[in-house]
């Protein structure tokens, strides 16, 4: 089969939030139809859509390439125009499982360790550890070395590079881009010049944030609300219809001028070689003390829970001692009953994990949804203080929240004190 000779390696879904606008299944759509072998998807500082996209991209015969557009602190902390400058973007591709690791810990390390009151952003510092199995793209004119250029920095442009060069050996493609915009036309000579002078390859991209020109205008207004602005602002973002999903053919054509910079797309597809896997889901490990485990301390606990739950909410006076045997019978088999569905299906440590929290709140005087959803037709959460719902009372079904016919992870819905939620999350 011939695929198309251009592969997108500067995309964003609707996964980049109030910014792109196509999406994810939509994505793949387009690039099975256009015959591309390979698409990346960038998202702005995120990995939201990578399972999403790996699955539905793989189950269509599409390579994905995984990458993120991160947000670099420029060097420094300078000045311009009397206000701390914006980051500047930047395209990391994941060569291998190394690649995609560095990914997640850099599009973490956005969030978590940018300033407080700063945009989500990752100082170039902290960049260099981080830099094995990924290929950097330098983002076009708006990227760090195309800003520089673009204020007539020629000389700190040519330094900056020379740092990526030093984190991305033979890893670093200078990007260029033609979506119409000034800034695209003012540094795209510097950008080729730089790319001979240190034998850097040229890659083109086309940052997509929609899929055809047609839905341009409604993605204008997607910036605006994004931005609390109005489409007749002029001060405010715009974005051409060049931002839209090209055909091979366009680009080939948009770029007929530098063709290796087409090819290198398709070099770099072959480079990659990594995808993001579904995997059960992963609970720590509950502290059960010495001589114990999640099993013991779990039917220890939920014993000792519906004792007490008897004695307060089950037993009356006018009860004798044959009568709360008679009573409590019922109980404690569908007690044995549901301790044995949550062992087999290995969910002891998920209910302890759930009773510590919400007992928690209630020590601290945090208030506590009684228990809403499937969860409240479970005894042992009632045991464990998870619910304040006698099952057996309302006649609830245990089935309904966990049953071995239908693997799933188990779901308490579980409502907190909205004016203390943050200190039971603390």
């Amino acid at each position: 089969m011939a695929y198309a000779p251009f592969v997108h390696l500067h995309v964003h879904t609707a996964f980049s939030l109030s910014e792109g606008a196509i999406p994810v299944k939509k994505l793949v759509a387009l690039a099975q139809k256009a015959g591309m072998p390979a698409i990346a998807v960038t998202d702005t500082n995120n990995l939201f859509g990578a399972l999403e996209f790996s699955d539905t991209a793989v189950k269509s015969g599409v390579q994905p390439i995984m990458g993120v557009q991160l947000s670099i602190a420029p060097p420094g902390s300078a000045e311009r125009s009397g206000r701390r400058p914006d980051p500047d973007p930047i395209v990391l591709l994941a060569q291998n499982p190394a690649g995609l690791a560095n990914l997640l810990k850099l599009s973490s390390a956005a969030y978590v360790d940018a300033e407080t009151g700063r945009p989500p952003e990752v100082a170039i510092e902290a960049l260099a550890p981080h830099t094995e199995g990924l290929l950097c793209l330098t983002g076009g004119a708006k990227g760090p070395i195309g800003r520089l250029l673009f204020e007539g920095q020629k000389d700190a442009a040519r330094e900056l590079l020379a740092r990526f060069e030093a984190m991305f050996p033979g890893r670093l493609y200078i990007e260029i881009q033609r979506h119409g915009m000034e800034d695209e036309e003012a540094t795209e000579p510097g950008l080729i010049e730089l790319a001979y002078e240190r034998d850097i390859p040229l890659v083109a991209t086309n940052d997509c944030y929609f899929a055809d020109e047609a839905t341009y205008p409604a993605h204008d207004a997607l910036l605006c609300i994004a931005e609390g602005s109005t489409v007749g602002n002029t001060e405010r973002r715009h974005l051409t219809p060049g931002h839209r999903f090209r055909s091979a053919e366009e680009m080939r054509e948009l770029f007929a001028d530098l063709p290796e910079a087409v090819d290198n797309t398709l070099v770099i597809a072959r480079r990659c070689a990594i995808r993001a896997r579904t995997r059960g889901p992963l609970l720590p490990p509950f502290p059960c003390g010495e001589g114990h485990d999640e099993i013991s301390e779990l039917r220890r606990m939920a014993k000792e829970g519906l004792e007490m739950r008897l004695e307060r909410h089950v037993f009356t006076p006018a009860m004798d001692e044959e009568k709360r045997k008679e009573v409590a019978v019922t109980y404690w088999d569908r007690l044995e009953f549901e301790l044995g569905v949550i062992i087999k299906m290995k969910f002891p440590g998920y209910f302890l994990i759930v009773s510590d929290f919400i007992q928690w709140a209630k020590r601290h005087g945090i208030p506590v949804g009684p228990g809403r959803g499937s969860g409240a037709g479970s005894l042992v959460a009632w045991a464990l203080q998870i619910t304040d719902v006698d099952p057996l009372r309302f006649g609830l079904l245990f089935e309904r929240f966990l049953n071995p016919e239908r693997v799933s992870m188990p779901d308490f819905d579980i409502d907190f004190c909205q004016a203390n939620r943050d200190r039971v999350i603390d």
